[in-house]
């Protein structure tokens, strides 16, 4: 038998769980490094994947709880699809990723982790990128810190959302 060892979720195994929408992050940006929040505009967030399929994955978040991809505003959806195409531009600059899932689950039946507030999966694909581990062992290895991506990609939503060539 492989043992495969991290020893980081440690921590989440043993800390109080949230009570609430995961989802309903309010407007203290204070704590976003620790909550994983990597970018904030006028009516969405995003965040890194707590559980990523591959380095990189990123949730794109209206700020406004809904589980209704029809109850966004226009301005709201404008400002989602377009916080949708940042992550890909940061992605690409960041990782050269050679495609991308885009992916919302609504509803439990539709496959929904969290389905009282919605949100669109942002995964950086490589041709590839998926190996024997995920078939054999039903286990996904990826190589980089959540925290150390986080400071890769953070410079990059600030740079690129404010219009500067990366």
């Amino acid at each position: 038998m492989e043992l495969l060892r991290a020893p980081w979720r440690m921590g989440y195994i043993t800390a109080d769980k949230v009570e609430g929408c995961i989802f309903c992050v309010g407007d203290d940006a204070e704590t976003d490094r620790e909550r994983l929040i990597i970018h904030r505009s006028q009516h969405t967030f995003v965040m890194l994947n707590l559980y990523p399929y591959t380095n990189g994955h990123l949730l794109a978040v209206p700020f406004r709880h809904t589980a209704e991809l029809d109850h966004l505003t226009d301005p709201e959806m404008l400002d989602f699809m377009k916080t949708v195409r940042l992550c890909r531009a940061v992605l690409a600059a960041a990782s050269t990723p050679q495609g991308y899932n885009l992916g919302m689950n609504l509803g439990k039946a539709g496959g929904a982790g969290v389905d009282e507030h919605l949100h669109m999966h942002v995964v950086p694909r490589w041709n590839g990128d998926t190996n024997y581990m995920s078939v054999v062992a039903e286990v996904r290895v990826v190589p980089e810190a959540l925290l150390a991506t986080y400071d890769r990609l953070r410079p990059l939503f600030d740079e690129i959302s404010s219009g500067g060539a990366v």
